[in-house]
């Protein structure tokens, strides 16, 4: 049987100081049928999913002060699917991918946990990861950063200063980030500027004259007590 498939598209247009910017959003959901599907549908909406993906796009842009559109990726569409499969969410092509199966077995605020995971999910469409050469925590971290920033950090993360290591990945990096864009504001934005063409540690170290080992240990003894 055909999916059903529910296509809602919008060109948002925000002017530059050179030139002006077209991105498409469109939600599809492929999993209607389905319990996690309907529960999509009535809990979450189509539409709201939309508006939420249009204000991914220009929160991170904020986030990462990437005003002009030189800075950014050339990223034309961006689609949400929800879909039957295992997980939580993927971002593959400019796609995100979310389980329907998840939407259903989800015991709290759906919504709530939906505009979270976009927010992280958006990231991933936007940021730079050094050439696929930065580290897989980080770039978790990262996106859960702008999670956090967001407001949509679930009850469950890690709070400040837990974890073992700064690129553990997710929750735990995300509050590191956080530490560290406190002790220079736009940190995570001028890090992620720097991860466009590469990565190494070092750049802890030109951004905030410490190694990333020093801030990590810095940055357990002050939650310590």
């Amino acid at each position: 049987m055909a999916h059903l498939v529910l296509i809602i598209s919008s060109l948002l247009l925000l002017a530059s100081t050179q030139s002006t910017v077209a991105v498409v959003h469109q939600v599809i959901n492929n999993a209607a049928k389905t319990p996690g599907g309907q529960r999509f549908e009535t809990e979450v909406g189509i539409e709201y999913s939309r508006q939420i993906l249009i204000s991914a796009t220009t929160f991170i842009w904020e986030i990462f002060q990437q005003h002009n559109p030189a800075d950014r990726k050339n990223v034309q569409q961006v689609t949400l699917v929800v879909e039957q499969m295992e997980g939580v969410a993927y971002t593959a092509n400019n796609q995100i991918h979310l389980s329907a199966k998840y939407v259903h077995q989800y015991s709290g605020d759906i919504k709530r946990e939906v505009t979270g995971v976009i927010y992280h999910e958006m990231t991933h469409v936007w940021q730079w990861n050094g050439n696929g050469q930065a580290p897989g925590g980080l770039i978790e971290g990262i996106a859960d950063y702008v999670r956090l920033k967001a407001g949509y950090a679930p009850a469950h993360w890690v709070k400040p200063g837990q974890g073992e290591r700064w690129d553990q990945g997710y929750d735990v990096t995300a509050r590191f980030l956080e530490y560290c864009n406190s002790l220079r504001n736009g940190f995570v934005a001028e890090l992620n500027k720097k991860m466009r063409t590469g990565y190494s540690n070092s750049y802890f170290n030109e951004l905030l004259g410490k190694s990333v080992d020093q801030l990590w240990r810095e940055y357990k003894a002050k939650y310590s007590h």
